[in-house]
């Protein structure tokens, strides 16, 4: 499968979450090409600021896989990771991360830090940006817009 097809399943994600009244984000991992876990924020249904998209499918891809370590695993998320996330990107040796849309207020990709790649941690993720990035966008700001006019 390609990558855009695995961004699409993030982008269903972030569909339910807008449904949901959450910021929509959503997450897919995929181990060996097969899909392992699915997600999307959470932090208002669970009034849990650590429930972003990508801490939900580590925390089910680590249960499913019964390992922390996520080797041979690749993340789809639809907008940048912030720096909790990208933290548990590099804790959880995630190789591949793939993301939409970026974060100029909060990535910790390559906008505002680049937490994955630092060369002082002890993992690097290889990084591809900008996968679907006009839908990812559209659907942040489409939310963001009807939140203001409310």
């Amino acid at each position: 499968m390609c990558h855009r097809f695995y961004m699409g399943l993030a982008l269903e994600e972030a569909k339910k979450a807008l449904v949901a009244g959450e910021v929509p984000i959503g997450a897919v991992i995929t181990y060996k090409g097969e899909i392992i876990a699915r997600g999307h924020n959470l932090k208002e249904t669970y009034q849990d600021p650590t429930a972003h998209a990508e801490m939900v499918v580590i925390r089910e891809a680590a249960k499913k896989l019964q390992s922390w370590r996520l080797d041979d695993c690749t993340l789809y998320v639809t907008l940048e990771p912030c720096p909790m996330c990208a933290g548990a990107i590099v804790q959880a040796r995630i190789p591949t991360l793939v993301y939409g849309a970026t974060d100029l207020k909060a990535g910790a990709v390559e906008s505002v830090v680049n937490l994955v790649q630092h060369k002082l941690l002890n993992h690097q993720a290889e990084v591809l940006a900008g996968i679907r990035e006009e839908e990812c966008k559209q659907i942040l700001q489409d939310f963001f817009q009807l939140k203001r006019n409310d």
